[in-house]
């Protein structure tokens, strides 16, 4: 966006977000998606941006204005921590994913196949819930494993939409544990310091859920934290992160390894 600013040129949010996919698909060879730059172009304060990967079509989900609420239903304010694991290696470095995106496509073709359609491309998201459940019995165990997140976690971003709309935030939390922890044993991702500082967030006070931020290789993860507590909590998640990862952590300075944050706008030049 810099680049573009400093040259003139106008190029909206999403060529941008094709432009990224061209790149880390192409020329950096890492087999992801379009989600990490569709929510850093599309996003909205206080929003949440819900964005199906294959069609491109997003929308953005508000909570309820406060004065729609009863009394006994207000929601506490909410913050979000980001908690640094020291982990900088770069995903290209790691053949996890890719060999993760290769699974979920095997277990697309066979579910494909076993209901007779020897055509379509082997993605999951072009494999029908229904095809799914009537076939998923027959699938070798570890591509059951990533069939079961992918359809496990489409199912988890359709309740928090609505637990979200409807100011339901502990439950909005509790799925995204839920979706941490299906992501470390359906989809077997992650690594052992990301795995610990995820166990010990959901330790911390007023913390209502939390998960990897992205695939959970390395980098951080991500907590959804009750406002008033999230200065206890972080001061938490420092001090266990440091016994169970001394090396990784004197690696973070101290004021940066649990960042409070809040939403805010899409990126742009200010």
């Amino acid at each position: 966006m810099a680049l573009e600013y400093a040259n003139n040129l106008v190029i909206s949010p999403t060529e941008n977000i094709e432009y990224d996919r061209l790149i880390e698909n192409e020329y950096l060879g890492l087999k992801n998606g379009i989600m990490d730059q569709s929510a850093i172009l599309l996003s909205r304060h206080g929003c949440l941006m819900c964005m199906n990967c294959k069609t491109k079509d997003y929308k953005l989900v508000y909570q309820p204005k406060v004065l729609e609420y009863k009394e006994s239903e207000q929601p506490k304010a909410t913050s979000i921590l980001l908690a640094l694991s020291g982990l900088k290696q770069a995903l290209t470095n790691s053949p996890g994913y890719n060999k993760r995106v290769a699974e979920c496509q095997e277990a697309a073709k066979f579910l494909l196949e076993a209901s007779g359609d020897y055509k379509t491309e082997p993605i999951l998201s072009n494999v029908d819930p229904e095809i799914y459940e009537a076939h998923k019995h027959k699938l070798e165990p570890n591509l059951a494993k990533r069939a079961e997140h992918y359809f496990s976690e489409n199912m988890r971003v359709m309740k928090g939409l609505e637990a979200w709309s409807l100011g339901k935030l502990k439950d909005f939390g509790m799925l995204i544990t839920a979706s941490g922890r299906s992501s470390i044993q359906n989809y077997e991702c992650g690594c052992e310091p990301l795995i610990q500082l995820y166990e010990i967030l959901l330790r911390a006070p007023g913390v209502l859920g939390a998960r990897f931020s992205g695939a959970g290789f390395r980098g951080c993860c991500v907590a959804f934290v009750e406002a008033d507590l999230a200065t206890e909590a972080a001061s938490f998640v420092r001090k266990e992160y440091l016994k169970v990862q001394p090396e990784l952590a004197s690696r973070i300075q101290n004021d940066n390894a649990v960042l409070i944050c809040d939403s805010s706008e899409c990126a742009r030049v200010i």
